[in-house]
């Protein structure tokens, strides 16, 4: 059940991080994206048509994202290992920060994330028209 809110938790944060598209620039410029899964688990010798409900989970994942065009810069990695699940984000806010999650889940503690940002918020003056 833990599991299921921290999936939960970790969707919304990454939708919530997203930063809206369209802002009006028509120059192109290259984005860059990367992402790498490793799959721990061994072929098992179950009869075919067999699911083995009991097989130890154990996953590893990351992904970057860099585009210079939508400003989209973040960053995120995750391993499981059974029931102990451990990962972090990153991603660049609007205001020049960087917020940082590390967050662990495991069936005794449940869901936990610390927070942090690096750098100073860059914060712009409005101009007025007349």
């Amino acid at each position: 059940m833990h599991f299921r809110a921290f999936v939960v938790a970790a969707t919304l944060a990454v939708a919530v991080a997203r930063p809206q598209l369209g802002h009006g620039h028509e120059a192109h410029h290259h984005a860059v994206s990367s992402q790498h899964i490793q799959r721990h688990d061994v072929p098992g010798k179950a009869p075919e048509g067999h699911h083995d409900y009991y097989a130890h989970p154990k996953y590893e994942f990351e992904y970057k994202v860099e585009d210079p065009h939508t400003g989209d810069k973040k960053s995120h990695h995750e391993s499981r290992d059974g029931d102990v699940v451990k990962g972090y984000y990153s991603l660049h806010e609007a205001d020049g920060t960087v917020r940082i999650v590390h967050y662990t889940a495991d069936k005794h503690s449940g869901f936990n994330a610390v927070v942090t940002h690096e750098g100073h918020a860059k914060h712009t003056v409005p101009a007025h028209h007349h």
